[in-house]
């Protein structure tokens, strides 16, 4: 299951990445954030804090750039359904279960995957939900198919444009 969802990451993103290549010169580089202001454990809500109960006594000493990260989990956690809830926490067991060099693996696909314009990023999205919309049977073949591809074959592949959306009716 992890090493489908790596792969599946992966040939999104190498497709991506022939995409970025083409459309765009060299990526601006992004504008220096400000740095986060520390967040008081009062200014959370009671439910927050309760989610948070664990950093409490450190709260304090916790970096300002994780206070607000700890803090805009807990809130996007808290106005998720039970339902979201639910697969959010199976996604987060696959990667605490997940070695090291895959989880940094995935790490540097989500960082390609962000450099990318809008627009690329949409058309990455789109791919990667016709794939997944595909029978199992289909998405094995395709796999395979990669797999036993030459560089210059997957490079060729990557290059090519992507097939016409079809529209219902």
């Amino acid at each position: 299951m992890i090493r489908a969802l790596i792969l599946c990451t992966s040939l999104v993103l190498a497709a991506a990445g022939g995409l970025a290549h083409a459309d765009a010169g060299p990526a601006a580089p992004e504008p220096a954030a400000a740095p986060a202001a520390p967040r008081a454990w009062s200014s959370m809500s009671p439910q927050q804090q309760q989610l948070l109960q664990t950093y409490q006594g450190k709260w304090d000493s916790l970096p300002p750039e994780r206070q607000q990260a700890l803090a805009k989990g807990s809130q996007r956690w808290l106005s998720m359904s039970p339902a979201q809830r639910a697969g959010a926490q199976q996604r987060f067991t696959q990667w605490r279960a997940m070695p090291p060099d895959q989880r940094q693996l995935l790490r540097q696909r989500w960082q390609q995957f962000k450099s990318l314009a809008p627009e690329q990023q949409q058309r990455v999205r789109e791919s990667f939900n016709r794939f997944r919309q595909m029978p199992p049977e289909k998405r094995m073949e395709l796999r395979r198919q990669w797999h036993q591809m030459s560089p210059e074959q997957r490079h060729q592949f990557i290059q090519r444009p992507p097939p016409p959306r079809r529209t219902s009716r």
